[in-house]
């Protein structure tokens, strides 16, 4: 799994998940011996004798390529590190001790392990390997993988690993084909099923080369595909590896259908587009809502040959917005951030450039029961004793107030009075106009600040808000850069704002650490871009990852939600609750649709339409 997010954008969905009959008898809190699964709550909805997931098609057939989109370039086939820029797809070389289930909210299934046993306590996970598990050379994959997978990450990884594993204080050997993590730190139940998700790498191909070199060799994988052939920053190709191990166990059955999967690199998503529309690219997950309204207005789609879909999904639409660095003194105060968000009308944006096709957000946790909303004194017990507790260390708005990202007038960019409130709002904080421009009160040192972008195509966002912060006295810059100096940017923490997103699960928990704690802000490569160090958003994360069961996760995050949003750490963007995707005629795609959406990767090629599409397409020129 690629954690460094906004290493390469990928125009190809490639989410591989899975997902029956309810199991028999399984304890709330462990497993009760061995297992073949585990839910985060209540319990896994598919039983031990379950076939496949009921969002695959079993009987699908496997074969012929599809070519998929990515931008930028990529200088390693490392995808775990962060130095270099990883190239597409890695991992689908990879496997996981568990696969998770797409229609569940979090449960885990043994992939590479046969079973699992957890007590009540969840204080530690014992996994048992499957004996037939093999790494593509043959080799078998063996418990000291598994150990050396966790001592590697941690230790040379991306910050992420260490911070999503770092209550497991042991790992050993209990069998020759079993392992056992023991957790401290406090009470985390999710630590058994995070554990699941834990890449497993081979300890013999690393032995005689450095893990924290980034690399063009070819790594070696347990996976449905390995590497067939690359041209080093400009595409990589993958092929099915036949007979493998594991496809023909439930979790697998029905998924990874494409024999050949190739990412061809372009400069920018506007190239990209044109390729796909020409035929070059076999699919394209489209974000940009002016492409969506207007840029498929070709024969390719009013003849069906390229087919434009919305497939609505039940997934947590998560936080896109405007993030504030507050690493950087001008956004250290909050009443900064907060008047700054009322320079962005979205009204605007929306009716004006998105065809009002989103909807605002204002919930990191938004589309899900996870958000808060309304007023505290109207929110749930457990939500409103939480944040009690903390009365004196919170804005005392969050206790009397509904939080609402600011309003617009739709007739125009600059809504007049909300600059009026943001102008008023500045001043307030110490922030005056000499000159025409905003400058600090006590220092004289001017408000400017550059707006960081890697796609041009925010670019028609991003300078109706710089106008706007301009009638406000301040000086801020759009500059889009390629993706290796975002990354690095990012990586160092080198930014004003930037235009970031934090998806989230059904089931938050660990990750959140890496996301807003105060032990990542300083990380090298981190999640934690908006610099956060509040002792009480650490102590609210802690709540959400011990959550007990379903009904106290879902009011703990609430409470950390109310709190992130009451820090005004960032301006909030916008969702929608369905995937837009785009693909030439070629596929079929199985008759159900789990909660978090289409799964690309359990879509199979139809080969007499592929056999065919050349032809059909020739037609069009």
């Amino acid at each position: 799994m690629r954690y460094r997010y906004f290493a390469t954008v990928i125009l190809g969905a490639v989410a591989l998940a899975f997902v029956g009959p309810i199991p028999a008898a399984f304890a709330q809190g462990g497993t009760n011996g061995p297992a073949h699964a585990m839910a985060m709550h209540g319990q896994p909805k598919y039983g031990p004798d379950f076939k496949s997931f009921d969002y695959v098609n079993p009987n699908a057939p496997k074969g012929g390529t599809i070519v998929l989109g990515a931008i930028g370039s990529y200088d390693t086939l490392n995808n775990f590190i962060v130095k270099g820029t990883a190239a597409a797809g890695l991992g689908l070389m990879y496997q996981a001790l568990t696969a998770g289930a797409a229609d569940e909210a979090f449960t885990q299934y043994c992939l590479i392990c046969e079973t699992m046993e957890v007590p009540d306590d969840r204080s530690w996970v014992e996994y048992t390997l499957r004996p037939e598990a093999r790494w593509q050379d043959g080799e078998p994959i063996t418990v000291d993988d598994v150990i050396f997978s966790l001592e590697t990450l941690r230790e040379k990884g991306v910050p992420f690993y260490r911070s999503y594993y770092r209550d497991v204080t042991k790992a050993e050997k209990t069998g020759p084909r079993s392992v056992k993590f023991t957790f401290g730190g406090g009470v985390n139940l999710e630590l058994p099923l995070i554990m699941g998700q834990l890449t497993i790498i081979p300890k013999h191909y690393w032995a005689e080369r450095e893990f924290g070199d980034s690399t063009l060799d070819p790594p070696l994988g347990s996976g449905a595909y390995r590497i067939k052939e690359l041209d080093p920053g400009r595409s990589i190709t993958y092929e099915r590896v036949k007979d493998h191990w594991s496809a023909r166990l439930p979790v697998n059955l029905g998924l990874s259908n494409y024999d050949i999967v190739r990412y061809e690199y372009y400069r920018d998503a506007t190239v990209a587009l044109e390729a796909f529309k020409g035929g070059d690219l076999d699919f394209r997950s489209e974000n940009v809502s002016k492409n969506w309204a207007t840029a498929y207005d070709i024969a390719a789609v009013t003849e069906g040959l390229i087919k434009k879909v919305e497939i609505p999904h039940q997934r947590a639409a998560g936080m896109q917005a405007w993030a504030f660095n507050t690493r950087r003194t001008m956004f250290s105060d909050p009443r900064v951030r907060r008047a700054l968000a009322y320079a962005f009308n979205f009204e605007w944006t929306n009716e004006s450039l998105f065809y009002s096709a989103y909807t605002r957000t204002d919930s990191f946790f938004d589309n899900s029961e996870l958000g808060s909303s309304g007023l505290l004194s109207d929110a749930g017990a457990e939500e409103r004793e939480i944040l009690e507790r903390y009365r004196d260390r919170l804005p005392p708005e969050l206790f009397t107030e509904v939080y609402v990202p600011p309003a617009s007038d739709t007739s125009r960019a600059a809504d007049r009075n909300n600059l009026r409130t943001a102008s008023d709002m500045l001043t307030e904080a110490g922030w005056v106009v000499r000159d025409g421009k905003r400058v600090n009160a006590e220092t004289g040192a001017p408000m400017d600040f550059e707006i960081l972008l890697i796609s041009p195509s925010f670019e028609r966002i991003a300078l109706p808000y710089a106008k706007n912060l301009e009638r406000l006295g301040i000086d801020a810059r759009v500059r889009t850069v390629d993706t290796s100096q975002y990354v690095n940017r990012l990586d160092e923490y080198d930014f004003d704002m930037v235009v970031s997103s934090w998806g989230q699960s059904l089931s938050p928990g660990n990750e959140q650490r890496a996301y807003w704690s105060s032990a990542a802000a300083d990380r090298s490569g981190g999640r934690n871009l908006l610099g956060i160090k509040d002792p009480v958003i650490d102590e609210l994360i802690e709540l959400v990852i011990s959550a007990t069961d379903r009904d106290s996760l879902v009011q703990r995050t609430r409470a950390l939600d109310r709190a992130l949003l009451w820090g005004h750490y960032l301006v909030p963007n916008w969702h929608v609750p369905h995937d837009r995707w785009a693909y030439w005629d070629k596929f079929e795609r199985p008759e159900v649709t789990p909660t978090r959406g289409a799964q690309f990767f359990a879509w199979w090629i139809d080969a007499d339409k592929e056999a065919s599409l050349p032809e059909r397409k020739s037609r069009l020129r």
